[in-house]
């Protein structure tokens, strides 16, 4: 409905009612032109109404849906499903061209506009929580660990001669995989234990670099958002001996968006040293489906040289999804979200401290880790391997997901390299434990339910051991009579 509309309105509707209506249009269009001008996060979020209204304005400008439009190409923007059309906002044609997933699609203003939104709002996000200098981003529909790859074959072109990737051991497969999907030759750098913690081993880092030479590293690729014990890097050392080797660094950041530390990190270091690149998911991060993450930096170039180096068009999803969050939520209402997750880590760390407490354990000593909490599991190792792998099982059943036990001794083979104390970080942590986290979305009712089948779950599995030991003629502590559901 555009100005002339609404006055013809008039003749069939009373003219106060009409100019109330206009009215009412003109606050949803107020909202789309301040975002237009700013291309910031919106400070207050929108209504389901004027975010539907916006998309369906933007997908009336992409060809395919043209009144009149004759398409006699191989992709016309052409569905078949009405559901899948209405899933994705009519919005089809995707983002990018052939040569650049930036480029804007002559078929697909729409699409194309909504690109650039969505990017220019993600770039203010990604400076109100932290990394104030960052210049330049890109949402990718692919997740955290092939964005990484993209990152690296980037910097194949800049140092053709490098063979290795001088990376801080973190036991995940997709960001190992990463180095090895890029064809380099990672150089696994153990971690350093300060107490509870794993650290990174800054004497070995320079060690290999003056051991195998500057020129042969791609770059150094770091990591802050972790599962403890392990903590994020030390960003900045890091940075500081990248920018004296001369040396790229890549800084794997994955749910780290959602921690202030974790992004205070990524801002020092480039402050004081150099970071090339850092990658972040969008699923972690903004609570949307899998699939998309973001790359950025602080050189506008080297992140368009990484948007040229997608190859083909790209799919919208991720782009649609997280701009409707950001445009739902408003920029006050992530801060909420991000705030209630700091407050609820330690709300976490009590509960959890004291449910070891009462079983004779306790909460590992973590502080550099700002999302992730460790307990120990030394009691449950008594009995034996079984007994700690047992407990992963049975909260798993219990439906108490995302917590993790690392039991001692495994070993994992990750396309040819062989870990020792695999999910542990390192060969031989001192101690079996338990992994959670406090990610953002969770809630108290969730940390609530977790330590209580936590508690029954251990209350159940040493009932098990003394029950095992009496009949083996051992003698064993009476366990008071708990039953679990």
């Amino acid at each position: 409905m555009n100005i002339q509309n609404f006055s013809l309105s008039e003749k069939l509707v009373s003219a106060s009612y009409v100019r109330q209506g206009l009215q009412a249009r003109r606050g949803h269009e107020q909202l789309v032109r301040v975002l237009l001008q700013q291309g910031k996060c919106p400070e207050e979020g929108w209504s389901e109404s004027t975010v539907e209204l916006f998309l369906n304005e933007l997908a009336v400008m992409d060809s395919n849906n043209f009144l009149g439009n004759c398409g006699v190409g191989e992709r016309e923007g052409r569905v078949a499903s009405g559901l899948v059309a209405r899933r994705h906002y009519r919005l089809i044609h995707g983002i990018g061209r052939s040569g650049d997933i930036a480029a804007v699609q002559p078929k697909a203003a729409g699409s194309s506009l909504l690109n650039k939104i969505t990017n220019s709002v993600v770039l203010d996000v990604l400076k109100f929580t932290g990394v104030r200098s960052v210049s330049s981003c890109f949402v990718v529909p692919m997740a955290t660990g092939m964005s990484l790859t993209l990152c690296f074959l980037t910097l194949r072109h800049r140092r053709p001669g490098a063979r290795f990737i001088l990376w801080p051991r973190i036991d995940q497969k997709s960001c190992f995989k990463s180095m090895l999907t890029a064809g380099f030759e990672p150089v696994v750098i153990e971690n350093v234990l300060e107490g509870d913690e794993l650290r990174t081993n800054l004497e070995e880092v320079e060690r290999k670099i003056e051991e195998l030479g500057a020129e042969n590293f791609l770059c150094v690729h770091s990591t802050t958002s972790c599962f403890a014990p392990r903590v994020p890097d030390r960003l900045e050392e890091l940075a500081v001996l990248c920018a004296k080797h001369d040396i790229p660094h890549i800084v794997n950041n994955a749910y780290g968006m959602q921690s202030s530390k974790c992004m205070h990190l990524i801002q020092q270091g480039a402050r004081v040293g150099r970071i090339d690149a850092f990658v972040q998911s969008l699923d972690k991060n903004f609570m949307v489906p899998v699939g998309g993450a973001i790359i950025a930096g602080f050189d506008e170039n080297f992140i368009k040289e990484i948007s040229k180096m997608y190859p083909g068009r790209a799919s919208a999803s991720p782009s649609l999804d997280v701009l409707i969050t950001l445009l739902t939520l408003g920029a006050n209402g992530y801060k909420k979200l991000l705030a209630e997750r700091k407050e609820l880590y330690g709300h976490l760390a009590q509960e959890l401290s004291a449910l070891a407490e009462r079983h004779g354990e306790r909460l590992l000593h973590t502080p550099h880790n700002p999302i992730s909490l460790a307990m120990s599991l030394n009691h449950l190792q008594t009995h034996g391997t079984a007994a700690v792998t047992q407990l992963g099982s049975m909260l798993f059943t219990r439906q108490v997901s995302g917590a993790r036990v690392v039991p001692l001794g495994v070993e994992q083979t990750v396309s040819g390299h062989t870990f020792r104390g695999f999910m542990s970080h390192a060969d031989a942590y001192p101690c079996p434990y338990l992994n959670a986290a406090s990610a953002i979305g969770i809630t108290r009712d969730d940390i609530t339910l977790c330590i209580k089948r936590l508690d029954k779950c251990l209350k159940s599995l040493s009932k098990e051991a003394c029950a095992e030991k009496r009949e083996s003629g051992s003698p064993a502590e009476d366990v008071d009579d708990q039953t679990v559901p």
